[in-house]
């Protein structure tokens, strides 16, 4: 049996109260009105107010069957998120997101290699994600490891990029002790890092930036609560009235900073 349900839900375009299609109180996975409106800014408060639920224990209720009917034939993501691999981390939870939802990329410390880079460049140019995060989150062990100057077979490269971050960190806090609140800031700091190297890194993501079609955010996870914190958000910024603006609104390569 089908029914309406009248939700305050951020699916809706412009927000306020508006009825969702749903089978028993369920909801499901983005759809074609709501993917075809869908704008960087929209992207990030989803991923926003999905964290809210996630926090507070109100997870919308979508039923994984219909989940896997919905997506058997197409998926419909609104953003690309480069996590950690840490078991606590999964960003369709984190999010309140559903299958099809999110492009899920996992690697160790959220490092932004060739292979990861290629998978965000699929995620926003092929399959139309709005929105790119870089997920670093509190307690991990990768960048706890480079701390330590760990050297281990094939992790040694991995937490060599990490370094930076907690290079600048040190020189930041002039040779404070190294306790877990210093990992912490590393972890912050090291995904706004990975963040900055997006654009320079990948031209497809800089033309898709530049045309106002993606967003871009690093944000911190912390594993003790669930919340998660957007430290920085680069999205295009919009043109005053009378200056050139583009039929979208945005001004081609610029970026304003939020967070």
């Amino acid at each position: 049996m089908r029914i309406a349900r009248i939700f305050k839900c951020p699916r809706i375009v412009g927000g306020g109260y508006a009825a969702i299609s749903t089978t028993r109180g369920r909801m499901h996975t983005h759809s074609d009105e709501t993917h075809a409106t869908m704008t960087p800014a929209k992207a990030l408060q989803f991923l926003k107010d999905g964290n809210r639920r996630f926090v507070a224990n109100l997870q919308y209720d979508r039923g994984l069957l219909p989940q896997v009917n919905t997506t058997g034939g197409r998926q419909l993501p609104i953003a690309a998120v480069l996590h950690c691999i840490d078991a606590r981390t999964s960003a369709e939870l984190l999010f309140d997101q559903a299958l099809g939802d999110l492009y899920s990329v996992g690697v160790g410390a959220n490092v932004l290699g060739e292979d990861s880079l290629g998978s965000l460049e699929y995620a926003c140019s092929l399959a139309g994600a709005k929105l790119v995060v870089i997920l670093g989150h509190s307690g991990c062990g990768f960048v706890e490891s480079a701390c330590a100057h760990l050297e281990m077979g094939a992790l040694t490269p991995l937490l060599s990029k990490v370094l930076p971050a907690v290079q600048a960190e040190r020189r930041e806090r002039r040779g404070a002790y190294e306790d877990q609140a210093f990992v912490d800031a590393a972890a912050r700091r090291h995904a706004r890092l990975q963040l900055h190297q997006l654009l320079d890194r990948s031209p497809v993501l800089q033309d898709l930036f530049d045309a106002g079609q993606i967003g871009l955010a690093s944000a911190f996870h912390a594993v003790e609560t669930g919340a998660v914190e957007f430290t920085e958000v680069l999205m295009p910024a919009p043109l005053r009235v009378g200056a050139g603006a583009s039929k979208d609104g945005w001004v081609p390569g610029s970026r304003a900073r939020r967070g």
